[in-house]
């Protein structure tokens, strides 16, 4: 019924100039006033479609067959005027990264203002006090004056909010969010779905939500459409979709999503000698008046062969303990113990390795894979020949072929190259590895996967981890114990299926409250209680 539906895409197929066909013969219609989202791993073409449907693809070199009709345009054949007035104007759209998308001169009022103007004829005036009603509307307290602030003076989930109201600006019947929650943390997240449902029931907007987080997709979509290699494999009501999946595909996706609810995976062991001690541990950075407090009195232990998780949202100083874990950074004060004798703050460590969120920033580009595991090697003075051997070793025990010791990590995959991440730890033949959100950028399948490669390694190897992260599902699912930080302190601490199963502290209790539920009926009453609780 495309004459009535808001989306109506027909047999769409967009291929690259390489010969890679993103999106394959995909057909699905929207209605108004709809939500639908495109749930996928990386890959399936998720992004290429929510591109196609405001003509991006367009002037880039990609090859587009089919039909797209968006909101009475058919963007295919539509003029550069009419692309004009359909990006912003009738459809707009919601990227991943705020900061790629809004200018870092220019202050977010004027932003939006000028986008209004563009698409209205509007004066500076009206445009101006448009930009403050919609900044208001999506939750900026204080919209007046924020509004001539810079993108940098926001937060993450701030700037997210700001990329919405410019999208609300002119009243678009169309939402396209692309991964709008990646980046945040659990109660941001909560924060960012909320609105969209409350924005939906009061404009009657129609969402297209892009997004690998299955979890996500219950809190704010009424169907589901599952993507794999540019191609439908299933679609239907969110709570079918999510409830009994028909598709052996959607089954895996669904089996691999790590939940708060689901039976403890790990046994508990016998605790073997502490590994770490930290007694204590402050970090400021700056000085006098200045001085931020990013550590606070932390003190924990961890023991050979059992991950203690650190949970807590963006800045709660979860990164800046795993760095003075690893001797990446000198405490302010306390006492860091490696195996009962104390080290000097701020030197690497023998015998503790890190893995980083991002293998890209932390591989350099124009070396290879192999070089790079190969430093810790090269740095104890071992010979060529036992370095390549070694390496080799490492790479197929991560999962990977030796072969790949020449490759370079743009020819690796997100998982690939956290396998080399794991692989260049490995090499130092540690003790104890500290992981700071490891899989946060990885789809839940990918992210499945390197977990049970972590718990498989461990259980081998006796090793010690620290598993950072804001995902409390995750954390759940590989930790014993776990220790839940906020504005520098530990306020909770203790086995996993207590704090779990019986939190203490308000903080936790909220953190877990704001954990996407996979039951669309659970997801709408939690939503509901958030609701009474910010208008109490």
């Amino acid at each position: 019924m495309s004459d009535v539906s808001l989306v109506h895409v027909a047999d769409l197929s967009v291929e690259f100039g390489s010969g890679v066909r993103a999106v394959d013969g995909l057909s699905f219609t929207l209605e108004k006033g709809g939500a639908l989202a495109l749930v996928g791993e990386s890959g399936s073409g998720k992004s290429t479609v929510a591109s196609a449907l405001l003509g991006l693809h367009r002037g880039t070199g990609a090859h587009v067959d089919g039909t797209v009709l968006v909101d009475g345009v058919d963007v295919q054949a539509a003029s550069e005027a009419e692309l004009r007035g359909l990006r912003g104007g009738k459809a707009a759209m919601v990227f991943q990264d705020p900061l790629s998308s809004l200018d870092p001169y220019y202050a977010v009022g004027d932003q939006i203002a000028e986008v209004y103007r563009v698409h209205t004829g509007a004066s500076r005036r009206a445009a101006r006090a448009r930009a403050v009603e919609v900044l208001d509307r999506v939750g900026i307290p204080d919209a007046a004056r924020r509004s001539r602030s810079r993108p940098h003076e926001f937060s993450g989930g701030m700037r997210q909010r700001t990329l919405i109201a410019m999208a609300l600006a002119c009243e678009p019947a169309l939402l396209v969010a692309d991964e709008p929650t990646t980046a945040l943390d659990v109660t941001v997240q909560a924060q960012i779905l909320d609105l969209l449902h409350t924005l939906r029931a009061e404009t009657g907007m129609g969402l297209l939500l892009v997004t690998h987080d299955v979890g996500v997709a219950a809190e704010s979509v009424d169907e589901v459409l599952v993507m794999r290699e540019g191609r439908a494999v299933e679609r239907g009501e969110v709570r079918d979709i999510l409830g009994a999946p028909h598709e052996a595909y959607t089954q895996e996706l669904l089996k691999a999503v790590p939940r708060v609810d689901a039976p403890l995976a790990r046994a508990a062991g016998e605790p073997g000698e502490v590994v770490l001690e930290a007694v204590g541990l402050r970090k400021e950075f700056g000085r006098g008046r200045r001085a931020v407090t990013a550590v606070d009195d932390v003190s924990l232990t961890v023991r050979r062969g059992e991950t203690l998780g650190v949970v807590g949202e963006s800045g709660s100083g979860k990164t800046t303990l795993g760095r003075m874990l690893v001797g990446l950074l000198a405490p302010t004060a306390g006492q860091l113990l490696h195996g009962g004798a104390e080290k000097p703050g701020g030197q690497v460590v023998p015998g503790v390795q890190m893995v980083f969120q991002d293998p890209v920033s932390s591989l350099h580009p124009r070396r290879s894979v192999g070089e790079s595991i190969a430093d810790p090697l090269r740095a104890r003075g071992e010979s060529d020949s036992f370095v390549r051997g070694r390496v080799r070793e490492l790479l197929e025990r991560v999962g990977l072929e030796a072969a790949h010791y020449d490759r370079y990590p743009h020819e690796f995959s997100g998982g690939q190259r956290q396998r080399v991440g794991i692989a260049r730890a490995l090499a130092g033949e540690p003790r104890l590895i500290v992981c700071d959100e490891p899989v946060s950028a990885l789809d839940v399948t990918t992210q499945a996967q390197v977990m049970d490669l972590l718990a498989e390694l461990q259980r081998e190897l006796g090793l010690a981890l620290v598993f950072v992260a804001h995902d409390l599902a995750v954390v759940r699912q590989v930790s014993d114990r776990v220790a839940v930080m906020r504005r520098g302190r530990i306020v909770e601490q203790g086995p996993v299926a207590e704090v779990y199963g019986a939190p203490r502290d308000p903080y936790t209790k909220r953190l877990l409250a704001a954990v996407p539920a996979l039951d669309p009926e659970a997801a709408a009453r939690r939503r509901a209680a958030r609701e009474e609780l910010a208008a109490a």
